[in-house]
């Protein structure tokens, strides 16, 4: 439908008080103006389509999927054979694992992010640390706090695994064996990738909503629960939330800093992004390094010119909302313990708390009233639906 004909088709729904019956006589539709249906309708369509990442040449390939599979729930790749990357990313938990702060070999600083959606990042990781997925994957095999192994430690005992051995030969052309330790480190990675870019959240209510609107179908946008109507309006209205969580997955992408205290523990600090950027610059393993495998490089043109800067302190992840009511708790350290208290947050966010330029600040306090809240939340509940992966 044109453009002129889905504004007069939504404005052929709207009467004086601001909503219409439709269909089923209790429910009603909110009337929302031209400017909140454009908004609307720009988180959407759902899902989006999805193409091979250039810096992973086995991304979108059957056998690479199928070994990143089984190397997802193997514990082999942790130095004490106790933990897989599923330890902290459950499928049962919609690959989160429902703690405030995840247990690998021990406590980490940050809550698990849900892995869901991931090949439509730019950056990973809380703090944008990594510039790849496949790059992401290297951080927690190596770190000592999770499953602290080594790239000699990998490639040995994917090496003695026969199955496995062969496996990553049809893949990448040579036994693990005979791979150098870091090479064979990130084939693994980029396997590991290849089976998480298959991890993608279905439809939910909201879409169903959003593109009963983009055709003008009353009838059909009445089955959208008023409760939710009245929080997408707060939504991309009076709580400017969709000033960071825009777009079909609900996020810039980038990083902010919304007032969540950034101590990892009594006197030492969450660094945030600003460490993120370090610790890019410093890594071996970004798309300026030698495993990028697009020859044209210009996937790494975001990772060239990032700089850290003061503002940079305390900023963390701008998360997707999808799925977001089954990934309790929230934030960088799970210290919101579920949707009610993230609206409260916002609605009340101390502006002392936050860095940058006061006239640049997104966050500030809502100031919502009980209902609003309520509201609010209902509407991010319908951003869930069931998590499709690849077999």
């Amino acid at each position: 439908m044109r453009a002129p004909a889905l504004i007069a088709a939504c404005s052929a729904l709207a009467i004086a008080g601001g909503a219409v019956l439709a269909g089923d006589k209790s429910q009603t539709v909110l009337s929302f103006s031209s400017p909140e249906r454009e908004a609307i309708l720009s988180h959407g369509p759902w899902p989006l389509p999805r193409s091979p990442d250039p810096s992973n040449r086995v991304s979108g390939q059957a056998g690479a999927i199928a070994l990143g599979r089984r190397l997802f729930f193997d514990a082999r790749l942790s130095a004490d054979q106790k933990r897989s990357c599923a330890t902290c990313h459950d499928p049962a938990l919609s690959f989160a694992d429902g703690r405030e702060r995840s247990l690998g070999r021990e406590r980490v600083d940050r809550n698990a992010i849900a892995l869901a959606n991931l090949q439509l990042n730019r950056w990973f990781g809380w703090t944008g640390a990594a510039d790849s997925l496949w790059a992401q994957s290297i951080r927690p095999i190596l770190d000592d706090k999770e499953l602290g192994a080594t790239p000699e430690l990998v490639r040995d005992r994917l090496a003695a695994d026969a199955g496995l051995s062969a496996a990553y030969g049809r893949l990448f052309g040579a036994e693990p064996a005979r791979e150098a330790p870091e090479r064979a480190l990130v084939n693994v990675a980029k396997a590991l990738a290849a089976f998480m870019e298959t991890i993608v959240t279905g439809r939910t209510a909201f879409d169903a909503f959003r593109d009963a609107l983009a055709r003008g179908d009353a009838a059909a946008m009445a089955r959208y629960p008023l409760p939710a109507q009245r929080g997408l309006q707060i939504f991309i209205g009076k709580g400017q939330c969709a000033s960071c969580h825009h777009g079909p997955a609900f996020t810039n992408g980038e990083f902010d800093d919304v007032g969540v205290a950034y101590f990892a523990a009594a006197g030492r600090v969450d660094q945030g992004r600003h460490g993120g950027i370090a610790a890019l610059r410093a890594s071996p393993f970004t798309l300026l390094g030698p495993y990028n495998d697009d020859a044209t490089r210009t996937t790494a043109g975001p990772t060239r010119h990032v700089e850290p800067q003061h503002r940079n302190w305390g900023e963390f992840r701008v998360p997707s909302l999808r799925n977001v009511a089954n990934t309790a708790p929230y934030m960088h350290n799970g210290s919101l313990a579920t949707l009610t208290d993230v609206a409260r947050h916002y609605s009340d966010v101390d502006i002392e708390r936050l860095h940058g330029d006061d006239g640049a600040r997104l966050v500030r306090p809502l100031r919502l009233g009980p209902q609003e809240r309520a509201d609010l939340v209902a509407f991010l509940e319908t951003l869930s639906g069931a998590i499709a992966v690849a077999d």
